[in-house]
């Protein structure tokens, strides 16, 4: 390449020298890379793709714990370390151990729920049954759809022909107190038989008596003030109604009307048929004290 010199004595590349590699970009047609901050052709800019992220409901165990109200994190650790946990059936010491939300977890023996505890009070008409299952009709979860709250059960049983209420929970400590006959929550039922029921009949069933080797015992029953002898009160400790159909089964009665009034000091004031509510704070702290 020849050289000049300009005005200072510098040398300078001259202009008629030749560039091959410039020559042959011109040859294939391509421009040169203009670095011009005011050119309008627009800037390519290469995107990196985001990093995705895989989705899991695994949680850690501890927070599992946590999330379900029994202790704080840290004191879950403690738990697992002493091999208070365990999950389908196999006790964990792990730490950072995760599970999934349909994994059984137990503490000390007690399933842990991680979901918020809702306790939801029915009044429930006749016509539904009471059932978790699907394809049985109409059920008394149809009726709790609304409420909002996950993975609720009915306590008990109340008969497709049944009435009245009906309290449904994800909490087993509070459904455990139901189903223990013997330190259970009483419940009051208003019962219609098709006939008048006779005072010894009364008697036999305030005393208590066994059918086919069985007991079959309840905490009250009496005549309804007011009323014929056919409509009578009955308070028991157990959940369901089988054991009441039972009763007057074995001493020739049919029940007319079987209508749950009160689950403890829990009644039917300001709730309709049909409708539903969630406990209170101070009508559930009453419910655990039983």
């Amino acid at each position: 390449m020849s050289r000049h010199q300009d005005s200072k004595g510098n040398g300078k590349a001259s202009g008629r020298g030749t560039n091959t590699s410039r020559s042959k970009s011109y040859a294939r047609g391509n421009a040169p890379i203009k670095k011009n901050a005011l050119s309008t052709k627009p800037t390519e800019v290469v995107k990196k793709s985001p990093v995705k992220k895989v989705a899991t409901d695994d949680i850690r165990l501890n927070k599992y714990i946590a999330n379900s109200g029994v202790c704080s994190r840290r004191e879950a650790d403690t738990h697992i370390a002493t091999g208070l946990v365990s999950v389908n059936g196999k006790v964990i010491t792990e730490m950072g151990y995760k599970v999934k939300p349909t994994d059984e977890v137990r503490y000390d023996g007690a399933r842990v729920n991680p979901e918020k505890k809702a306790y939801v009070l029915l009044n429930k008409p006749k016509g539904f049954a009471t059932t978790t299952s699907e394809g049985k009709g109409r059920t008394v979860m149809d009726l709790v759809a609304n409420a909002k709250a996950s993975r609720i059960k009915p306590i008990g049983r109340l008969g497709r022909n049944s009435k009245g209420l009906l309290l449904f929970t994800n909490d087993e400590v509070i459904a455990e107190k139901f189903t223990n006959s013997k330190n259970g929550v009483p419940r009051l039922f208003h019962i219609e038989l098709d006939k008048n029921l006779k005072l010894e009949d009364l008697k036999k069933i305030q005393a208590g008596f066994k059918i086919e080797g069985k007991l079959f015992a309840v905490e009250e029953v009496s005549y309804i003030d007011g009323a014929s002898k056919n409509e009578i009160g009955l308070k028991m400790k157990n959940t369901g109604n089988t054991i009441i159909r039972a009763i007057f089964d074995f001493l020739k009665y049919d029940i007319v009307n079987l209508d749950c009034v009160a689950i403890g000091h829990l009644t039917k004031k300001d709730l309709p048929r049909g409708h539903w509510k969630h406990l209170t704070e101070q009508e559930l702290n009453t419910l655990k004290m039983l």
